[in-house]
């Protein structure tokens, strides 16, 4: 494991080094996520490649359209 450091400016932004940039495909524009994780950040590039492996992730049960269909059906009897 390879560590990097940047500093944080005063406006709270931070310059990714280009060593990383250039592995995870990271270019003017690309979205990033932020997760929190037992008292760690973790930054994810959201690029084309990390979508594509998304996919199907989310088959299965419980379906989200059955969850949300019933949450909508419990609330109009409310």
């Amino acid at each position: 494991m390879k560590v990097e450091t940047s500093v944080v400016t005063t406006k709270g932004q931070l310059v990714i080094p280009a060593r990383l940039r250039r592995r995870f495909g990271i270019k003017k524009g690309t979205m990033v996520t932020f997760v929190e994780d037992d008292g760690r950040i973790i930054v994810q590039p959201v690029t084309r490649e990390f979508t594509r492996g998304l996919r199907g992730s989310l088959k299965g049960e419980p379906s989200a359209l059955a969850a949300l269909l019933e949450e909508r059906k419990r609330e109009r009897t409310l």
